[in-house]
């Protein structure tokens, strides 16, 4: 069964990539569509059996793969609760994804491969969080980078979407860099690949420390500092995380997609897969906790004065990925879990929600020509305002029980970096509560800001590059009048794009309340996760047995959030502007994402670009031309005028040039 679930997306990815146009785009669309919900519906059969029946782990040979030395690597699926849990997340989403693609690429010329690429990228993303050992889950790893450059340069006659495809390959080989190199060290170290054997051997290795620099440097810390770097990568964390808002240049459906379940949940993945070995070095659990905690508080300031609807959502992502994290560092690596599986559901529909908004609105993504929406896209709005509201951790909504229970790790850790980490987690739960309920009150409530606009009626020449005639021409009722003003009516999505919508809300309302025992609750937690992770009963105890001041904090926030964003966007809506005037300095800082993208211009890329072009003119141009191919060719020519002065045609020249010749000859014989 679990074969047929990983590889049953990479046949159809190669059906409908390598015969799509044989077998034409609806065939190609129902086949990787078809194949995505029948994996589905195995992990949620997988899951139930850890869920309900406690299934025991299995391993599931597939070929052997490498031998070379001490080395020895099989392909082998791992299946235990913390793949389960990473299998319904892929898989779900993913389906739900290409079900929502039927209508929002239905005009889109190249549907079948967007739809190869799609079941691509979940194949490398299986094959990830199936991995049995290191070496496998970077392929996995790897896949989900390529497949996530193919994604967002989906529209590759766009050149912000080229660029973006670049800057997210590239930011991400930063990241492997350091993953491949903790790969390197962990087998050098334990002398295997093996994921199971390395946790193993754990015990015997913690302590020890080797000499680097005329210090001593603890193995444990070394080893998992260098994970960790890759795992900042995937997961966008603070320094690595420049791609990820610039990953938006995708299709709506890609960014939910890569946001919401699959490419930046890895790295939380990996650090939970790996928790034994975090847990035997205290450093790189406090390096992991107080970096989350700096996301969280980077992505959510960020976000406050975003206008593009889906970046508002992908630093939302960002901020998440944080919480996730410093729940990690704190040591409740089922916490973590658990609001990565939650976050799957309401960010999913966050995102899809977003794309039928901006589906409406001609593909007007500024949520400034935006306005009084919920009367034209009911269905819409109320599903975003459910996502929002599961988002900024409302009572009994799935986002209340997981953000609540990190909030409430961190403090129960009664550790220097947990307590850091609770402090600003407090913060950005009201930021977030702010930046999202903006964005509701912006998008849906005051007037429509829409009706006349030029702007929207030009939008949809200007998203998607090569498709700029006549795609989505009918997506909101849109009709031209004569005099180019636009007679404009919002229309709802078609119901391809509802269903999602309508499965996603109730895994927002409800995931936290059926599940949050399982994940996080002291005994049915540790039951629960049966070694997949190292879950830390003492400290979920400790957990349950928080202050009220404590457990009463995001709720506190939620609300201080909320009213804020109520006074400023409904109540007084001309007071942003005064304060982005009045505090233009500090509003550039938030507005340009405190100048990250300036100064890695200035560190990395302008440098970059300057040896690249010296080596280009002097190196390559005036040096190896020169007097490589260049002086090649004109030692020729030169050669080639001084032979042709000797070839005159005349008798007495040539006898010249012959006895000349043989006197040189004689006197070299008779010296």
């Amino acid at each position: 069964m679990i074969t047929v679930l990983v590889f049953l997306p990479l046949l159809m990815a190669a059906i409908a990539g390598l015969g799509g146009r044989v077998i034409g785009h609806n065939a190609a669309k129902a086949l990787t569509t078809g194949g995505l919900f029948v994996s589905a519906a195995l992990a949620w059969v997988t899951f139930v059996g850890f869920w309900l029946n406690g299934a025991e782990a299995t391993t599931v040979p597939v070929l052997d793969w490498i031998e070379s030395g001490r080395l020895s690597v099989a392909w082998a699926l791992k299946v235990d609760t913390l793949t389960a849990v990473m299998l319904v997340v892929v898989t779900s989403v993913s389906a739900l994804v290409h079900l929502y693609s039927w209508g929002y690429m239905a005009e889109d010329p190249s549907q079948s491969r967007f739809f190869a690429y799609l079941s691509l990228f979940t194949f490398a993303m299986l094959m990830l969080v199936t991995a049995d050992n290191l070496v496998q889950m970077f392929f996995g790893w790897e896949g989900v980078g390529l497949a996530s450059y193919l994604l967002i340069g989906f529209w590759y006659t766009k050149p912000s979407a080229n660029a973006a495809a670049i800057k997210a390959f590239v930011v991400n080989r930063v990241g492997d860099f350091g993953f491949s190199l903790g790969i390197f060290a962990t087998f050098m170290v334990f002398g295997t690949v093996s994921i199971d054997a390395i946790l193993a051997a754990v015990p015997q290795h913690s302590g020890q420390t080797f000499s680097f620099l005329g210090g001593q440097v603890d193995v444990m810390t070394c080893l998992c500092l260098l994970l960790f770097v890759g795992a900042c990568g995937k997961s966008a964390q603070l320094g690595l995380h420049t791609w990820l808002p610039d990953a938006m240049e995708g299709p709506t459906p890609v960014s939910a997609l890569i946001h919401a379940a699959t490419m930046v949940t890895a790295g939380v993945f990996m650090v939970c897969r790996l928790s034994p070995m975090f847990e035997a070095s205290p450093t790189a659990q406090a390096v992991v906790c107080v970096l989350g905690a700096c996301t969280a508080l980077f992505a959510a300031t960020v976000g406050m004065v975003q206008n593009d609807i889906k970046r508002v959502i992908a630093y939302s992502t960002c901020s998440q990925l944080g919480y996730m994290f410093f729940a990690a560092g704190s040591g409740a690596y089922g916490a973590a879990m658990f609001h990565l599986f939650t976050h799957a559901f309401f960010k999913a529909l966050l995102f899809l929600g977003a794309g039928s908004v901006i589906h409406a609105m001609h593909h007007e993504q500024d949520m400034r020509f935006y306005g009084g929406l919920r009367r034209h896209i009911p269905i819409t709005f109320w599903m975003m305002t459910i996502g929002t509201l599961a988002l900024t951790g409302f009572f009994f909504t799935a986002g209340y029980y997981s953000k609540d229970a990190i909030l409430e790790a961190a403090a129960a850790s009664h550790t220097v970096h947990g307590a850091f980490a609770f402090a600003i987690g407090a913060v950005v739960a009201a930021l977030t509560s702010f930046y999202s309920w903006r964005l509701v009150f912006l998008t849906f409530f005051g007037k429509p800001r829409w009706a006349g606009s030029e702007h929207i009626q030009h939008a949809a020449h200007d998203d998607h590059g090569h498709r700029h005639d006549n795609a989505h021409e009918h997506a909101g009722g849109h009709a031209q009048h004569d005099d180019g003003t636009a007679g404009y009516h919002p229309h709802e999505s078609p119901i391809s794009m509802l269903i999602p919508l309508f499965v996603l809300g109730g895994g927002a309302l409800f995931a936290g309340l059926i599940w949050h025992e399982n994940f996080v609750g002291a005994e049915e937690g540790a039951s629960f996760w049966r070694g997949s992770l190292a879950f830390n009963e003492h400290l979920m105890h400790a957990m349950h047995e928080v202050p009220a001041w404590v457990r009463w904090t995001p709720s506190i926030a939620f609300f201080v959030g909320l009213l804020s964003a109520y006074y400023y966007y409904i109540r007084h809506p001309d007071l942003p502007a005064w304060w982005s005037r009045e505090l233009n300095g500090l509003y550039q800082f938030l507005l340009r994402k405190w100048y990250f993208d300036e100064l890695y211009n200035a560190i990395f890329v302008k440098p970059a670009l300057w040896f690249g072009r010296m080596f280009w003119t002097r190196g390559d141009q005036q040096t190896i031309d020169r007097f490589g191919p260049n002086g090649a060719a004109d030692v020729v020519v030169a050669g080639a005028g001084l032979a042709r002065r000797f070839q005159s045609g005349y008798v007495y020249s040539y006898a010249l040039v012959m006895l000349v010749g043989l006197a040189a000859a004689a006197a070299w014989m008779m010296r």
